[in-house]
């Protein structure tokens, strides 16, 4: 399979970083044999397309209380999106590490044998940035920087699970996640950023259905 130039240099830079990484987050599998496969699974799907995650900040929206942190999770995913997702993913083009498109392309077995091993999960689009890890970080760096730092420090524990979860199923190369770290982080933090800058008045709008009735 051909590769522009620019996954062909990233595959090529990484290759040892990559590989020890794959190897590294593997060793939990040793450790625990097949527990964490489904618990990786359900963190991955918590990204998937970012969906979950956007629900997740839309009902947050829904309440006054809540709503700072919705809107800064919302603008950053947004960010994240457009950039990994809309941009570096389409223009690096890089292949996923093991998957019908690439199975032939690599000259190590390694990513097949941990791909095996793990229940062979297969995504459809291109691998650098990942865009799970992308999601996460955007989302959980803008929650924690619009909260109370001593409390909000526990959601990017969520953010580095999403990393982890994605070189442990192998469907991205460990420098797809670092990279999906960096983009979500600046994500995170212009969407934290921008809500800041949003007027008072639309932090203190309440729905009518949440308010207290006035007692007679």
């Amino acid at each position: 399979m051909e590769m522009n130039a620019i996954a062909i240099w990233i595959n090529n830079t990484f290759a040892g970083f990559d590989q020890w990484m794959a190897v590294w987050v593997h060793n939990l599998y040793n450790f625990a044999g097949g527990f964490f496969t489904p618990f990786f699974e359900g963190v991955s799907f918590i990204g998937h397309d970012g969906i979950p995650l956007i629900i997740i900040g839309v009902v947050l929206t829904f309440f006054k209380k809540t709503r700072k942190y919705g809107t800064a999770m919302l603008l950053g995913l947004g960010i994240g999106a457009l950039i990994t997702n809309l941009g570096l993913k389409i223009f690096v083009a890089r292949p996923r590490p093991y998957s019908e498109e690439t199975k032939n392309f690599f000259q190590t077995d390694l990513y097949q044998k941990l791909w095996m091993t793990v229940g062979q999960n297969m995504e459809k689009d291109k691998s650098f940035p990942s865009g799970h890890t992308t999601a996460a970080f955007a989302s959980m760096v803008a929650i924690f920087l619009t909260g109370n730092k001593k409390v909000s420090w526990i959601v990017l524990l969520f953010a580095v699970l999403m990393a982890i979860a994605r070189i442990y199923l192998v469907v991205h190369f460990a420098s797809d996640v670092l990279a999906g770290m960096l983009v979500g982080i600046l994500g995170g933090v212009l969407g934290a950023f921008l809500a800041k800058k949003i007027p008072a008045q639309y932090y203190a709008f309440e729905w009518p259905f949440f308010r207290k009735k006035a007692s007679a």
